[in-house]
């Protein structure tokens, strides 16, 4: 059995697209890191992506935790042209595109970016890989289409209905993946 905590970095207060863009988290929270850093098992190995949001976090839960290096297979939808926009200037530049993006997100994809189905097989390879080398507890600090991207393969549900989840910053999503398959313990929980 390996039990993913999925962990959403810290807040960016980004009020647009943030994909690959590298901004920094706000860590300023300590009673919440520290309510968090209790509430994740103390043995867990500790993995995020390599995006500076994600290690901050990591950084900041840590604490005799085993350290994974970085994965930039777990990063956030490559946005493309549209990180650092706002969602509004995106709809107006391409109406349909962006429409359909959310409507329908599998195989769709801003111009330069990567569409839901290809964020799958990036990040797919690594889950199996955590999986496989039986590290039991794994805390993964990533991203919410990262994170949403999981529920859908745990819930078996569509991407659209995986994107209706919310994902807050500083919470936990634990996915468990044993022999039976994959199942939920929980979403969006904030110790």
């Amino acid at each position: 059995m390996t039990r993913l905590w999925w962990v959403r970095h810290g807040p960016t207060h980004e009020k647009a697209f943030t994909g690959w863009r590298d901004v920094p988290a706000d860590l300023s929270d300590t009673a919440k890191i520290a309510r968090l850093h209790s509430h994740l098992p103390p043995d867990a190995a500790l993995i995020s992506s390599d995006l500076q949001r994600a290690t901050a976090t990591a950084d900041a839960l840590g604490a005799g935790r085993t350290r994974l290096p970085h994965a930039p297979a777990l990063r956030e939808l490559n946005f493309g042209v549209w990180d650092g926009l706002h969602f509004s200037k995106v709809a107006e530049m391409h109406p349909e595109l962006s429409r359909a993006y959310w409507e329908t997100p599998s195989d769709v994809k801003p111009p330069n970016g990567e569409s839901w189905n290809e964020l799958h097989a990036r990040l797919s390879p690594k889950i199996r890989d955590l999986h496989a080398n039986d590290h039991g507890d794994i805390i993964v600090v990533a991203h919410m289409g990262v994170i949403m991207s999981q529920i859908e393969r745990a819930l078996g549900v569509s991407p659209y209905k995986a994107m209706s989840h919310q994902i807050e910053p500083l919470s936990v999503t634990r996915i468990d993946i044993g022999p039976d398959g994959w199942t939920i313990g929980a979403i969006n929980h904030q110790p």
